[in-house]
Parts: C-alpha cells; structure tokens; sequence
C-alpha cells in the first residue's frame, strides 16, 4: 500500500513538469507571434497606435494654435482697418488751408 501514495506523487509531480512546459511553451509562441506582428507592420510602413495618437495630439495642439494666431491676425486687420478709417478723413480735410494767394504771392 506504500507505493500507491508514491505513484499519485509522482503522477502529480509529472503533471506539474508538464503544465509548467506548457505555460513555457505558451508564452515562447506569443513572443515569436509578436516578433512576427512587429516585423510585419515594420515592413507595412505602419505606424502603432501609441505613436498615431501622439501625432494626433500634436496635430490638434497646431490645430489650436492656427485657430488662435488667425483670431488674433482678424483682430489686428480690425484695428488697423479702424486707424485707417480713422486717419481718411484727416488727410480729405488739412488742418490749415492755404491762403489764396499762395505763400510766395
């Protein structure tokens, strides 16, 4: 009757060798099936999505800057056009006209 106990040990231990050789085995295929995603999007010329989203977010950080730099343009055109309007009619009207019979007269 001592060797039953021994036999379920050994059965058990072998058991255990196994599932730890599959859990090797399983995580060996994802690492080679990742080596051979990596290569292929390297020869695809495509991007990951960690590196689309940062030129994404670059693009919408340029997106606001534009936006805001075109506002600001808008409202300086606004003051200049103001200026102008400002400075027509002084140059329409001088300040002193001139004598009529001219200066040198």
């Amino acid at each position: 009757m001592s060797e039953r106990p021994r036999f379920f040990d050994d059965l058990a231990g072998v058991a255990g060798g196994a599932i730890s050789a599959l859990a090797g085995l399983r995580e060996e295929a994802e690492a080679m099936v990742r080596a051979r995603v990596d290569e292929t999007l390297r020869r695809l010329d495509l991007v990951r999505r960690e590196e689309f989203d940062a030129v994404a977010e670059l693009a919408a950080n340029a997106r606001a800057g534009q936006e805001a730099a075109e506002a600001r343009l808008a409202g300086l055109a606004a003051r200049v056009a103001a200026l102008e309007a400002q400075a027509a009619p002084a140059e329409t009207h001088p300040a002193a006209p001139e004598s009529p019979g001219g200066a040198g007269a």
